[in-house]
């Protein structure tokens, strides 16, 4: 299991050695959901952006 930093309050985060892109995790400090992206060998966390629906307004 490797860590990276919270993009929000820097606590260490677990992030789970067999993890696939997309999927996510929650800080252990502040509770901040995050996604887990993946390009190549290079493993970064962003925070979950919720799209809302916008009912054509």
């Amino acid at each position: 299991m490797s860590s990276e930093k919270c993009p929000d309050c820097e606590a260490l985060v677990s992030v789970p050695d067999d993890a696939v892109n997309g999927e996510i995790v929650s800080c252990p400090d502040c509770g901040l959901d995050l996604e887990i992206a993946l390009a190549g060998q290079e493993r970064t966390v962003k925070p979950v952006v919720l799209e809302k629906e916008d009912w054509g307004e």
